[in-house]
């Protein structure tokens, strides 16, 4: 199998690529000891049925750009294809700010044609390539070299076997009218924001169980800096703080070094130098926060989920996802049931290609016109 160290013979490829419909592409990297994931490898396989037609990528290589794949990616004449595409897409958006396009994600793909929800890639071989997988190598070093034959041929069958998989779920969603749901979710992939990570809205992810405006404005504060410090410096944001540790610290709001070593979760490297003197200063804006800007909480008029219809909602969506066979994950959450059982429309599931498979009905149901009945293993929609 070849192996391509340098940017003449990359963009050989990939001129030889755009004469075809799509391209597979994969990666492997690592992001143990980084808050950047670190490139150590892209698979890449035009259409055929032999292994000649993929290649392995070293990012790593003394002088090699990306460049020629990063045209490729622009080249609208061919779909790139990936499973499971988000973090992979990161790494080209944070890399060359490149978004490949047009783009399809077998993941998502599978989950519209009946597979099950977030379904792995070791399954669709076996279940469309009808091919053994060996995942041995998954959890080695990428960014060791040389990669070993085991190594290589892992990665390889990451892309060769995913010509399959594309050209018979591209026909299924063909087949069904379906190409254009997968279309609408792989918009979410495609926007450069789900790749940005402000500092500012870290401390949204934070989960705590205090929400006074003043507590979440020390909770904001220590996450924006822990968040800046972490990109700034290429490090994991566990190895500055982690959450445990920041919810300690709103909590107990330690104003001097001497309070600092009474934590009981901070690491021991948290307690000087620059993280310390950032802790504390985001501890001190939190506390000198003016009103106006003091983080808003939920409010509490938030009309009261209808248990007994959150309940009908899901009976619902079971049946709704046996008869599209649609994974009901995809087509709507935990949440949204509850939010449209607690009189809220403006929600995803009643979006889209959401609406059609489900939103109607869920509101119908909603509105009371519509009942459900058993029928041996199937539930019906009955107009009242």
């Amino acid at each position: 199998m070849k192996t391509v160290t340098t940017t003449e013979d990359l963009a050989k490829f990939c001129a030889e690529a755009r004469k075809h419909p799509y391209v597979t592409v994969d990666t492997e990297f690592l992001r143990e000891r980084t808050y950047y994931s670190k490139l150590c490898l892209v698979q890449l396989a035009m259409p055929g049925k032999t292994d000649d037609t993929g290649v392995l990528v070293d990012p790593l290589a003394d002088g090699l750009s990306l460049e020629p794949l990063y045209e490729l990616f622009r080249d609208p004449n061919v779909v790139k294809v990936f499973h499971a595409a988000r973090q992979d897409l990161e790494i080209f958006y944070v890399d060359a700010g490149v978004i490949p396009a047009p783009l399809f994600d077998t993941q998502v793909a599978a989950m519209v044609c009946g597979f099950g929800e977030q379904v792995g890639y070791e399954t669709l071989v076996k279940k469309i390539a009808r091919a053994p997988l060996d995942k041995t190598s998954r959890f080695t070093d990428w960014s060791r070299r040389p990669l070993t034959d085991a190594q290589k041929t892992y990665a390889l069958a990451d892309v060769t076997h995913l010509r399959r998989i594309y050209e018979y779920l591209s026909a299924e969603l063909a087949k069904d009218g379906r190409a254009k749901w997968v279309a609408e979710e792989l918009a979410i992939l495609s926007d450069p924001e789900t790749y940005i990570t402000r500092p500012e809205e870290a401390w949204v992810k934070v989960k705590t169980r205090t929400n006074t405006p003043k507590f979440l404005a020390i909770v904001r504060e220590l996450a924006r800096f822990r968040e800046d410090y972490a990109q700034k410096r290429n490090v994991p944001r566990s190895r500055v703080y982690k959450d445990d540790a920041l919810i300690e610290l709103a909590s107990t709001k330690p104003l001097t070094i001497d309070d600092l070593g009474r934590s009981r979760l901070l690491l021991r490297e948290a307690r000087k130098g620059e993280i310390a003197d950032g802790v504390l200063a985001a501890v001190k804006a939190g506390l000198d926060c003016p009103a106006d800007k003091l983080p808003s909480v939920e409010s509490e008029d938030r009309p009261n989920v209808n248990p007994a219809l959150a309940d009908l909602l899901r009976v619902l969506l079971k049946a709704k996802t046996e008869t599209s066979g649609v994974a009901a994950r995809l087509i709507a959450s935990a949440s949204d049931l509850d939010a449209l059982a607690s009189g809220q429309r403006d929600i995803p599931a009643l979006q889209g290609w959401r609406r059609e498979v489900f939103g109607d009905d869920a509101l119908r149901l909603c509105d009371g016109r519509v009942g459900l009945a058993a029928k041996g293993g199937t539930i019906r929609i009955i107009e009242l």
